[in-house]
Protein backbone atom coordinates (compact mmCIF):
# COMPACT_ATOMS: atom_id res chain seq x y z
CA UNK A 1 0.00 0.00 0.00
CA UNK A 2 1.37 3.74 -1.10
CA UNK A 3 0.30 6.83 0.73
CA UNK A 4 1.04 10.04 0.94
CA UNK A 5 1.58 10.75 4.93
CA UNK A 6 5.21 12.27 4.68
CA UNK A 7 4.22 14.71 1.58
CA UNK A 8 0.74 15.88 3.55
CA UNK A 9 2.83 16.18 7.08
CA UNK A 10 5.58 18.18 4.66
CA UNK A 11 2.77 20.21 3.49
CA UNK A 12 1.30 20.96 6.89
CA UNK A 13 4.80 21.92 8.71
CA UNK A 14 4.44 19.28 10.89
CA UNK A 15 7.39 17.03 12.69
CA UNK A 16 7.73 13.43 12.48
CA UNK A 17 7.87 13.82 16.03
CA UNK A 18 4.91 15.89 16.48
CA UNK A 19 2.99 13.77 14.57
CA UNK A 20 4.02 10.51 16.65
CA UNK A 21 2.98 12.43 20.11
CA UNK A 22 -0.20 13.35 18.68
CA UNK A 23 -0.88 9.92 17.39
CA UNK A 24 0.17 8.12 20.67
CA UNK A 25 3.00 5.96 18.49
CA UNK A 26 6.78 6.91 18.40
CA UNK A 27 8.94 8.26 15.61
CA UNK A 28 9.72 4.99 14.36
CA UNK A 29 6.01 4.11 13.67
CA UNK A 30 5.95 7.15 11.22
CA UNK A 31 9.12 6.78 9.47
CA UNK A 32 8.33 3.38 8.71
CA UNK A 33 4.99 4.36 7.14
CA UNK A 34 6.02 7.09 5.45
CA UNK A 35 9.28 4.74 4.03
CA UNK A 36 6.39 1.94 3.35
CA UNK A 37 8.12 -0.50 5.32
CA UNK A 38 4.80 -0.61 7.25
CA UNK A 39 1.47 -0.70 6.86
CA UNK A 40 -0.63 0.78 9.44
CA UNK A 41 -3.47 -1.02 11.64
CA UNK A 42 -7.60 0.25 10.34
CA UNK A 43 -7.36 2.27 14.11
CA UNK A 44 -4.11 4.06 12.99
CA UNK A 45 -5.16 4.82 9.58
CA UNK A 46 -8.24 6.16 11.20
CA UNK A 47 -6.24 8.37 14.03
CA UNK A 48 -3.98 9.82 10.57
CA UNK A 49 -7.25 10.57 8.68
CA UNK A 50 -9.23 12.32 11.68
CA UNK A 51 -5.47 14.14 12.68
CA UNK A 52 -5.65 15.62 9.80
CA UNK A 53 -9.05 15.83 8.54
CA UNK A 54 -9.03 13.83 5.77
CA UNK A 55 -10.44 10.42 4.35
CA UNK A 56 -8.62 7.36 4.52
CA UNK A 57 -8.49 6.83 0.79
CA UNK A 58 -7.19 10.60 0.24
CA UNK A 59 -3.29 9.50 2.28
CA UNK A 60 -3.55 5.40 1.80
CA UNK A 61 -3.68 4.18 -1.95
CA UNK A 62 -4.66 0.25 -2.14
CA UNK A 63 -3.04 -0.94 -5.28
CA UNK A 64 -4.35 -4.36 -5.59
CA UNK A 65 -1.77 -7.17 -6.94
CA UNK A 66 -1.69 -8.31 -9.71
Amino acid sequence: MKNRLEEIRRQRGIKQEELAEALKVSRQTISSLENGRYNPSIILAFRIARYFDMQIEDIFIYEEEE
